[in-house]
C-alpha cells in the first residue's frame, strides 16, 4: 500500500508536538535548525532522540559534531520558528544566545536547555534519527511550551494536573 506524502503529513499532524532549536558549532560559526520530534528515551543512561532533514544545511554542517545544544521553546518563542528556517547564514541574527561550556548556543529566553554528546546518529528514509546522551540540563524559566499542532503554533491548555 502505498502512502501520500500529503496524508502522512495531515494525519501525523494531529500529534502535537513541543517545539526546540538544535545547536552546533559548524565550521562557519554557529548553527541551528528547528525540531518537532525531541523525545526522551531513556533515563539510565539519559538519552534523547530528535530527527534532522537529511537535506537540511544546517544538519549537514553540524552531522559530523560531538555535542549538539536542545533549546526547548516557550510559547512566546514562536518567531524563532521563522529565524531558523531562513538560510543557515542569517539564522543567528539579531537572537541572542550565549555559548555553554561546549561553546554551544544556548538561546537566549528558552524554556529549557540540555548539553547532549553525540550517542548515534542513524538513517532513517529522508531523516537521520540521532540519539544523543544528556549530560547536562536545566529548566531555564517558567513558561508554557511552544506546541506545533495541526499545521499551527500554539500552547498547551491546562485541563487537569496529572496525578
Amino acid at each position: 500500500m502505498s502512502i501520500e506524502t500529503a496524508h502522512f503529513r495531515h494525519v501525523l499532524g494531529h500529534v502535537p508536538t513541543g517545539v526546540a532549536v538544535i545547536t552546533a558549532v559548524a565550521s562557519t560559526g554557529p548553527a541551528g535548525f528547528v525540531v518537532g520530534t525531541l523525545t526522551s528515551v531513556s533515563l539510565r543512561p539519559p538519552l534523547v532522540s530528535f530527527c534532522a532533514d537529511v537535506g537540511s544545511r544546517a544538519w549537514s554542517a553540524m552531522r559530523d559534531g560531538t555535542h549538539f545544544g536542545v533549546n526547548v521553546l516557550a510559547a512566546d518563542q514562536s518567531g524563532l520558528c521563522g529565524r531558523f528556517a531562513r538560510p543557515p547564514a542569517e539564522r543567528f541574527d539579531g537572537v541572542g544566545w550565549s555559548p555553554c561550556a561546549h561553546g554551544l548556543p544556548r538561546l537566549d529566553g528558552a524554556l529549557a536547555w540540555l548539553c547532549c554528546a553525540r550517542f548515534s546518529v542513524q538513517p532513517a528514509g529522508d531523516h537521520d534519527l540521532v540519539l544523543a546522551l544528556v549530560e547536562e540540563l536545566e529548566v531555564l524559566r517558567q513558561a508554557d511550551p511552544l506546541v506545533f499542532h495541526r499545521g499551527s503554533y500554539s500552547r498547551p491548555a491546562m485541563l487537569s494536573r496529572a496525578t
